[in-house]
């Protein structure tokens, strides 16, 4: 079946993952549904020239923040979903839902988190005809949309949790390889799982170094379904191309530790090698790249052509 869920003040949250939202939708493992989202508070609008979608100011006077800044739309319930399975996310599309995003920088965050002394607000063009963004001295900069946030709910004994810094079971990811085509792999924490989605990407770097990307609405096309058969402690992906683990700490190297282990893991139950000989064919092919540094808890993320996973 396929479902349709927008942004509106009754579909979003603003700001944070909680085991006791209350499910917008409910779906069952297979179903499709193709979920809208918006970006942006009231300061990051544009004054001028663009057209702002309608649901954010509906959103901005209905919607309380709560402990980060992320439109969430959803979450969306599995029927049957347990605590402990994982849930697929196999990203079907991604299309542009609005013709303008927007770049942000403030004093205290980013890399460089010293080098601002005001909040910078960019606001970029966006062509779907060509997949380009125009920036103002003239650069084009190709688009390759993606959800910066797609998570689950944490525990429930957690409460309700920002936003901003990745979890377990998702969330803040920023990780530019799950464009359309990929499959997301999030560990479920509560019964129903409870999807959420929103931080929609035109572009980013590796990295995200600056805070933000171009921050824009998106329209994803996802369809779920429940694996009984996996059980992982952190979100793992897949391309055409390649498969993906990923860990999240606010110690970079520990993050890069991390990412590696599940590698190393991955392609010992996949294709059957020890440890010693998977370590070093992660040495040999697999790459290790940082996700993004500016969410409290970074990201890194290792990625393996499928290729050595195929018995010769």
């Amino acid at each position: 079946m396929i479902h349709t869920l927008d942004p509106s003040p009754e579909t979003v949250h603003w700001g944070h993952f909680d085991a006791a939202l209350k499910p917008v939708l409910t779906i069952d493992s297979g179903d499709t549904v193709v979920i809208t989202t918006v970006s942006g508070a009231q300061d990051h609008l544009p004054a001028s020239g663009f057209a702002i979608p309608p649901e954010l100011p509906a959103i901005h006077a209905a919607v309380p923040q709560k402990l980060g800044p992320h439109i969430l739309t959803g979450p969306v319930a599995v029927r049957g979903a347990k605590a402990g399975q994982v849930l697929e996310l196999q990203i079907r599309d991604i299309a542009l839902s609005c013709s303008w995003g927007y770049n942000v920088m403030r004093p205290g965050f980013g890399v460089l988190p010293d080098d601002i002394d005001t909040q910078r607000v960019v606001h970029i063009p966006l062509d779907r005809k060509t997949k380009t963004a125009r920036l103002a001295w003239g650069a084009e900069i190709p688009l390759q949309p993606f959800f910066g946030v797609m998570g689950l709910a944490p525990p429930a004994s957690e409460g309700a949790v920002s936003s901003v810094p990745p979890h377990r079971s998702g969330g803040n990811i920023d990780c530019k390889e799950l464009v359309a085509g990929s499959i997301l792999y999030l560990p479920i924490a509560v019964d129903g799982a409870l999807f959420s989605a929103g931080d929609g990407h035109g572009a980013q770097g590796d990295g995200e170094v600056c805070l933000t990307a171009i921050e824009t609405g998106l329209t994803g096309t996802f369809e779920f379904h429940l694996r009984d058969d996996l059980r992982l402690d952190w979100p793992q992906a897949e391309t055409p191309t390649h498969v993906i683990t990923m860990a999240f700490d606010p110690d970079l190297d520990r993050c890069a530790e991390l990412a590696l282990r599940q590698m190393i893991a991955l392609i010992v139950a996949r294709r059957g090698l020890s440890f010693e000989d998977a370590y070093m064919l992660c040495s040999l092919a697999a790459n290790l790249r940082v996700t993004q540094i500016v969410n409290r808890s970074k990201g890194v993320h290792m990625m393996l052509d499928k290729r050595y996973l195929d018995a010769p």
